[in-house]
């Protein structure tokens, strides 16, 4: 018994331990694209109520084409009156079950309603399911903007300590005054105050990266990826061709079938319906029996459905407008993108043909003349900045470039394929 006791109290103090280095683990693992995009899609709430909506839409499309249910009736005549009438011995009962039959094609008419919802719903699915890969991919590449302008950050502020060595000895040789060691710490500190303010950025980018994969809070560590590839787009007349084939406006051929099918179901309405009934007739007076055969047809005078019709025309007139503002918005919106990446990628040019190499070159003859007494500090410092700031700004712009990639991917409906193979 006391063998499994300290056995028990051993695995509990191992629990323990290995514990925290689990969990510190699983805070230290890296996510990539890939990852990220399939998370987001088993964690969405909105492509699982998107999954609702399609059973919601199959659920309609079989209720849709149910008969309607027969009637059973009885009837009871000539019973507790008064003289011949006392009681039940003149009465007359009635059994009788009746069936409704829709004519004129009602039935069909609904099934094709409800068969156009569940693919208005199946379509719909689709287009979430975009949206979704759309919005985790931005998310992402936000996370890996900012974790690169934070390296590049510690670049500078590590190029300003290594400074400082020398600084103190031209100091102690007269070559440079005190003060200048108080610009140095000055310049470090700025540098890290912009840090502080990208690791804020950074946290915002990996909560919101989180709760698209259904955490509250990141449970991932750094994230892992290419920014500084890019490709080549496809004309713009490429791209408003393909958003033809988004699934916001291949959904609206099957709203404007459901919608063609409820105008159906609103002008034959008034057409009438045959209900047939056969009974079984009992005479108590005389104990015979006989069969009791009913037909009826609704008489449609009053009640021509004209309002329902009139209705169903205009909704479904609408369906065409409506798709057009649905397709007007998506070409804005890819216009957007495209004139980012398009911008972002005249800008790589200008920066990676003049303004990174030039200000790298500028900043490394500057350091090494400064060890020879050519140059100042703030000479120093000013060049720093440049490199540091026209790589910022490379990184910008690659992070515009692929968001600008994902956005268009998501409106025409291919696959991620370039933002993800850039940011694997």
């Amino acid at each position: 018994m006391s063998c499994r006791r300290t056995a028990a109290r051993l695995a509990c103090a191992m629990a323990m331990l290995i514990s925290p280095w689990l969990a510190q683990r699983a805070q230290a693992q890296t996510l990539t694209m890939r990852a990220a995009l399939s998370r987001a899609l088993a964690a969405s709430p909105r492509l699982t109520a998107a999954e609702r909506d399609v059973g919601i839409a199959t659920g309609q499309r079989i209720q849709a084409g149910a008969l309607l249910n027969p009637e059973l009736s009885y009837e009871q005549d000539n019973s507790f009156g008064s003289g011949v009438y006392r009681g039940t011995k003149s009465a007359e009962t009635t059994l009788q079950i009746s069936q409704a039959f829709e004519l004129s094609g009602k039935r069909e008419a609904r099934i094709a309603a409800g068969a156009a919802g569940m693919e208005i719903a199946t379509i719909q699915r689709k287009a979430i399911r975009l949206e979704v890969l759309s919005e985790t991919a931005i998310a992402f590449l936000s996370v890996l903007g900012a974790q690169r302008r934070i390296q590049i950050l510690d670049e500078q502020i590590a190029a300003i300590d290594r400074l400082t060595p020398l600084l103190h000895r031209r100091v102690e040789a007269g070559a440079s005054s005190p003060a200048e060691t108080g610009r140095a710490e000055v310049a470090s500190a700025l540098v890290k105050a912009d840090r502080e303010r990208f690791k804020a950025t950074l946290a915002s980018a990996r909560r919101e990266l989180a709760v698209l994969m259904g955490d509250p809070m990141a449970k991932f560590g750094e994230v892992s990826g290419r920014l500084d590839t890019t490709g080549r787009p496809p004309t713009f007349q490429s791209v408003v061709a393909a958003i033809d084939a988004n699934p916001q406006l291949v959904r609206w051929t099957a709203v404007y079938a459901q919608r063609n099918a409820e105008l159906l179901m609103a002008r034959l309405k008034p057409y009438p319906d045959v209900r047939i009934a056969a009974g079984w007739r009992h005479f108590n007076e005389t104990n015979d029996d006989a069969v009791r055969l009913t037909v009826s047809v609704p008489i449609p005078v009053f009640d021509q459905n004209q309002g329902n019709v009139l209705s169903a025309q205009e909704s479904l007139a609408k369906t065409k407008a409506e798709r057009e503002a649905n397709r007007n918005t998506l070409i804005v919106i890819a216009g957007r993108a495209y004139d980012s990446l398009q911008g972002s990628l005249r800008e790589l040019s200008v920066l990676r043909e003049t303004a990174i190499p030039k200000a790298t070159e500028a900043a490394d003859a500057i350091s090494q003349g400064y060890g020879q007494g050519r140059f100042t500090l703030l000479e120093v410092l000013d060049a720093q900045a440049s490199v540091t700031q026209a790589r910022l700004r490379e990184q910008e712009a690659l992070q515009n470039f692929h968001a600008g990639v994902a956005t268009i991917e998501g409106l025409v409906g291919n696959p991620f394929a370039l933002a993800r193979e850039s940011a694997r």
